[in-house]
């Protein structure tokens, strides 16, 4: 995996953490964040849904940023907090709910939302009649989990906390950053994150999508391969344990 020179786009603190677990692999990367979290203020219908929590038989929360401002939300909203099921797409975020001592399930294998939405717990949860289902998330995303839920009956809200933007970069930054380091790699965690590559590249992206590109799903694969990318790897989940068993398995492109 050594061969590997990655550039990574998550948003900061998270690139540092996994630029960490990569070296320690013996993989170099460069951190190149390209989503940047803005917390919402709540409005009065979704503070509403904070304090009706309990009336959900599951809590979806999609990302880290969402479980840190989902607990910020529990702190100043519930004395203690609901105790009915708790779901997220992967383990770094159910540790993040977790700590706050709520009940959190997620895929064993595969995280993303069709192993989500193959746990067993979860297709537990919303068998009840009238089902209710909450995600909570930034803004736009996961249309495919909502989506399945509406087909077996559940009733989807969306609590949106956060939003994601681009931040300010030099023209052709990211042209220079790729072959100033040799990177030979590049890794997105989101379809939002790949917009932003995409938009960054500019006039470069039709020879940066030569590059590999690590995605974390197939519907984020599928958005790349439909804006021109010509080598995408799907991860199939978003964790460093996914990266790096994928690393594992797809040879480094030719120096």
């Amino acid at each position: 995996m050594s061969c590997w020179r990655l550039l990574l786009t998550r948003p900061a603190e998270e690139c540092s953490v996994l630029a960490q677990t990569l070296a320690e692999q013996g993989v170099f990367s460069s951190s190149l964040p390209l989503l940047e979290i803005e917390p919402l203020a709540l409005t009065p219908a979704q503070l509403r849904q904070v304090q009706a929590l309990d009336q959900y038989c599951a809590i979806i929360v999609v990302s880290k940023p969402a479980a840190r401002l989902a607990v910020e939300q529990l702190n100043a909203h519930w004395q203690q907090p609901p105790e009915q099921a708790w779901f997220t797409v992967g383990a770094a975020t159910a540790q993040i709910l977790d700590d706050h001592g709520l009940n959190v399930s997620y895929p064993p294998q595969g995280d993303d939302s069709e192993a989500l939405l193959q746990l067993p717990a979860l297709t537990a949860a919303i068998s009840q009649a009238q089902a209710r289902v909450l995600i909570i998330r930034g803004e736009g995303g996961r249309e495919l989990l909502a989506e399945r839920l509406a087909a077996r009956g559940a009733r989807v809200d969306y609590l949106e906390l956060y939003r994601r933007y681009l931040p300010h970069y030099p023209e052709a930054v990211l042209a220079r950053r790729i072959a100033g380091e040799r990177l030979n790699g590049l890794v997105v965690s989101s379809g939002q994150g790949f917009e932003h590559l995409r938009q960054l590249a500019g006039e470069d992206w039709p020879r940066l999508a030569q590059l590999p590109l690590f995605v974390p799903s197939p519907r984020v694969a599928e958005l790349a391969r439909a804006s021109g990318a010509q080598n995408v790897v799907d991860c199939r989940g978003a964790s460093a344990t996914a990266l790096l068993a994928t690393l594992q398995e797809t040879p480094a492109p030719a120096p």
